[in-house]
């Protein structure tokens, strides 16, 4: 069975392993084309240095590297020279150590190196500048034009064609559906079409009609004359000046970041066989000249032979763009994929296409991922550049544009009138609290390292104590809230649980894909017959919802025009029960129940759940009516010490009760039976709570797990627990290390904390607050 026809536009690295990996899935119905000639075609994949560090704190990134260099050495297109960081400042050393974590945590084998052995392995550096690296065996050169050749030679003798020199000017349609597309020369007709267009992909978007957020940006690239290399040298990396090192023979190509951001304009290319590769401009490159001779002395005695500035894409959070257009089905992208990914990428997406559910955890990839005011061209602009600045860590002095306070609840007045410390939500764009500087210090904080305590307040403390203590007000505004309408079995049949229970009900459940995977955990409040409020994760769950919307059901995103409040402590019903005409009562009001009303003047949606294992609510009401909200409960609190808190709290709390979350503990990669939220049989690996020996060292996630010296699992999430004294960490562990007293030890930097695996929840294990 040859599948459905499909189009790929862009004959890259992308588009070439894609046609490679959809055909030998069985799906030989392959057109690919490509404005340029094939296959050194002046894209980005023509002209890249072809580096590759699979090491990424991202899990899914790190496969798809690590992927990408397994398939490419079986196609004899990757020379396997190893890859070298080097730090020269002490905070580098560290961030080496962690990334080594990462290693660990991904089955990407490294090692720490001190500075005579760094030194060693790369001899033209100055050892005295160097205070150790990290070295990763498997990594090196990826042959980027012959990768694109032996791929779409493997799909060519399976069915696949190949055709260049034709630019796409429109695609089809047919109804709401794609229907090919048209170019120069002629017209294919497909039921799937792919943008593999690299920076060329906002263009392709323009004639869908489907946004393509991502920003081409200029980078700059030079080789020198003779300086002394030689081919068996690792490829280089020196994050402290933001350059990068490989050989070509006895010359050095030197890449460089350490330049002001330079987006391009498409108009602005140079014709040619090569758009991509723009004039070289020497002066932005001199600060970069000059540090690369810091590291390697002998470079005084060379000089610069040619560069270019390199056109790569870039997006407002450094991922990729994959995926199935809404707007327009049958319409896909594999968008801002770099060299290092390219096979990874394309072996996902095309499991996706042909199975419905690629093997590979993609949240962080979807293209439906943005808000829409995240697709506003100034904010991809103004982001993507930003993303510049922090994904490759640029150290020079530099003050990218910002984009922030674009989406605020209706309490940002109040909460910056009582000094909240705000951050954003990449996922949303929220504004959130972190915690609130009005708040008093603890009278005894615990010191915490300095990356540990970084985006942390020791004021944590005080706000998790007070909301055991007494009450406090979260700001629940940022959680998605869908309305659904429509008969229940549309719920009924997209989810893992029961949701068809009577009105006032609330269910947590797992919304499910069509292939009976996990895509999110949410909560189902049915506030009438046929109307429901979903607690959802962003916009992803939108999106698959409104996919799968029949005639008669419809599914909107209310968040912005409502906010909630999560109102919770020992003194919460003291609080609302004057102020409602809701019974609030233990007994009218049951945990997992929900409830219409008015809180004085303003209607309100009431639920009885608690984040942070406390009696309480989440209070929901119009955004119109947001203010009057927080007033009257802030008025009413006020006698019983109420304080206003921030997500420093939060988590800390939630990982005291043993709450997961999603994205985070849980992806869609993970079983339900292994993160204990459902029954079945037996799993191989648990979601295990940790107790931490160390007061003062807090992971911050994806740090590895070790037992016995070997690496077994990764850290998800972790906090202080005020409460129970300690820190708190959850990890990914083999079902047979996640029983209660089991020691195991956390690799943090050049550290190894002791562990012991705890019974959860560490708090309040029979629930007796959240019945109160």
């Amino acid at each position: 069975m040859a599948g459905p026809k499909v189009v790929i536009i862009g004959a890259g690295i992308v588009g070439c392993a894609l046609a490679d990996e959809l055909t030998a899935r069985g799906w030989t119905d392959v057109t690919v084309l490509e404005r340029g000639p094939l296959f050194v075609t002046g894209g980005s994949s023509s002209h890249a240095p072809g580096l590759v560090f699979q090491t990424n704190p991202s899990r899914t990134m790190a496969r798809m590297a690590r992927y990408t260099v397994e398939k490419f050495v079986g196609l004899d297109c990757f020379r396997q020279v190893g890859s070298l960081e080097v730090a020269t400042t002490p905070e580098r050393l560290a961030e080496l150590h962690r990334r080594f974590g990462y290693g660990q945590s991904w089955g990407i084998p490294s090692e720490i190196l001190d500075p005579a052995t760094t030194a060693g392995m790369f001899p033209l550096a100055d050892k005295d500048r160097i205070l150790g690296g990290l070295h990763v065996p498997s990594d090196g050169l990826a042959l980027a034009v012959d990768a694109c050749e032996a791929q779409a030679a493997r799909a060519t003798a399976r069915g696949a064609r190949f055709v260049g020199e034709e630019e796409v000017v429109e695609i089809l349609r047919e109804g709401r559906r794609v229907a090919g597309v048209r170019t120069t020369k002629k017209t294919y007709i497909s039921e799937i079409v792919v943008s593999c267009a690299g920076f060329w992909g906002p263009r392709i978007g323009e004639l869908a009609g489907v946004p393509i957020p991502l920003l081409p940006m200029a980078h700059q690239y030079v080789r020198t004359d003779g300086a002394g290399a030689h081919d068996d040298l690792p490829i280089l990396r020196h994050q402290d000046r933001d350059l990068y090192f490989r050989a070509h023979g006895e010359t050095l190509g030197i890449g460089s970041y350490l330049h002001e951001p330079m987006p391009v304009e498409l108009a602005d290319l140079p014709g040619g066989d090569h758009p991509s590769m723009m004039p070289f401009t020497p002066d932005t490159f001199r600060e970069s000249w000059a540090a690369a001779a810091e590291l390697l002395p002998g470079l005084a005695d060379a000089a610069i032979a040619d560069g270019f500035n390199g056109v790569f894409s870039f997006t407002a959070d450094g991922f990729p763009l994959l995926g199935e257009s809404r707007e327009l089905p049958g319409f896909w992208t594999a968008e801002a994929i770099w060299v290092t990914h390219s096979a990874g990428a394309a072996r996902a997406v095309a499991e996706w296409m042909v199975t419905g559910r690629p093997s590979l955890d993609l949240h962080e990839c979807d293209l439906n991922r943005f808000d829409p005011a995240q697709l506003a061209p100034d904010y991809v602009r103004k982001r993507s550049v930003r993303s510049f600045v922090e994904v490759y860590d640029i150290v020079h002095p530099l003050d990218p544009p910002s984009v922030r306070n674009v989406r605020v609840s209706p309490f940002f007045a109040r909460q910056t009138q009582l000094g909240a410390v705000f951050g954003e939500s990449a996922a949303t764009g929220w504004e959130r609290p972190l915690w609130y500087a009005t708040n008093p210090l603890p009278p005894s904080p615990i010191p915490r390292d300095d990356w540990s305590s970084r985006h942390w307040s020791p004021i944590a403390e005080t706000e998790a104590r007070i909301t055991r203590e007494r009450v406090a007000m979260y700001d629940m505004t940022p959680l998605t809230r869908l309305e659904v309408t429509g008969p229940v079995s549309f719920l009924q049949g997209l989810t893992s649980g029961n949701v068809d229970r009577k009105v006032g009900s609330v269910v947590y459940t797992l919304l499910l894909d069509t292939a009976g995977g996990i895509r999110s955990d949410i909560t189902v409040a049915r506030l009438a017959e046929d109307r429901f409020q979903v607690g959802a994760n962003g916009p992803l769950d939108l999106d698959w919802l409104l996919r799968h919307a029949p005639d008669g059901v419809q599914v909107r995103d209310v968040t912005g025009g409502t906010c909630g409040i999560g109102l919770w402590g020992p003194r919460a019903r003291d609080v609302v029960a004057p102020l409602t005409d809701i019974d609030v009562s233990p007994a009218a009001f049951r945990y997992f129940q929900c409830r219409q009303g008015h809180i004085g003047t303003v209607p309100v949606t009431m639920l009885r759940l608690s984040y942070v294992g406390e009696l309480g609510w989440e209070i929901y009401a119009r955004a119109d009516h947001g203010l009057q909200l927080w007033d009257t409960l802030w008025g009413a609190g006020r006698r019983h010490g109420v304080i206003a808190a921030g997500r420093a709290a939060f988590h800390s709390l939630r990982l005291e009760k043993g709450y997961r979350s999603w994205g985070v503990d849980m992806t869609s990669e993970d079983d339900p039976y292994q993160a204990g939220l459902a029954s079945g049989p037996e799993p191989d690996r648990r979601l295990t709570c940790l107790l931490l020996a160390d007061p003062g060292a807090v992971p911050m996630g994806r740090e590895p797990v070790y037992a016995d010296g070997a690496p077994v699992g990764h850290v998800t999430s972790a906090a202080f627990g005020h409460t129970v004294g300690a820190p708190i960490a959850y990890a990914w562990l083999p079902a047979g290390l996640s029983v209660p007293g089991t020691e195991v030890e956390i690799g943090y930097f050049d550290r190894r904390l002791a562990a012991t695996v705890a019974a959860e929840p560490l708090f309040d294990p029979e629930h007796e607050r959240l019945r109160s």
